[in-house]
């Protein structure tokens, strides 16, 4: 019987990537800054599927159209609700309710942007093995005043300078 034997279906091995694995007894705030949620997003996404549906006098498809961006929107504000971000001191960490569902250590970081400064609603970041694009559905100026305090990177990813960079 080897180690890996003894564990739950529901445990998880630690990733030797990640210096500080997932703790069950923590709670969302417990350790650093909780970004709260915004519903700006989500109602405007509902708000796009409602106006879509003025359109039904021109296109019978408007219908459709009007009816899947607002269930998008729905779906937008149920995630509002549920899901918080947490900058801790060494990684920024995902919850729902009460439920820590990931970790991204700022060593594994390698850019980050918030698109449209002016109006923030996707936020993108890449990690060494993975990229994320997520809507903003929380307090986008706490969003980039903490990226900037914990992620030391420029916030704009230069293209590469030739084709051979890549």
């Amino acid at each position: 019987m080897t180690p890996t034997d003894s564990l739950t279906p529901n445990s998880r091995e630690p990733d030797p990537r990640d210096p500080a694995p997932l703790d069950p007894s923590a709670t969302p705030g417990s350790s650093g800054i909780v970004l709260a949620p915004r519903f700006g997003v989500p109602l405007g996404v509902i708000a796009l599927g409602l106006a879509a549906l003025t359109l039904r006098p021109w296109w019978s498809g408007a219908i459709w159209l009007g009816a899947s961006v607002a269930v998008f929107g729905l779906f937008l504000l149920l995630q509002t609700s549920l899901l918080r971000l947490e900058f801790g001191s060494d990684a920024l960490l995902v919850w729902r309710q009460q439920s820590l569902l990931r970790r991204f250590p700022y060593a594994a970081w390698l850019g980050w942007t918030l698109f449209w400064p002016g109006l923030p609603v996707l936020f993108y970041f890449r990690e060494q093995r993975s990229i994320h694009l997520l809507p903003v559905l929380f307090d986008a100026a706490t969003l980039r005043q903490q990226l900037e305090q914990h992620v030391s990177l420029p916030t704009a990813m230069e293209p590469p300078d030739s084709p051979s960079d890549l």
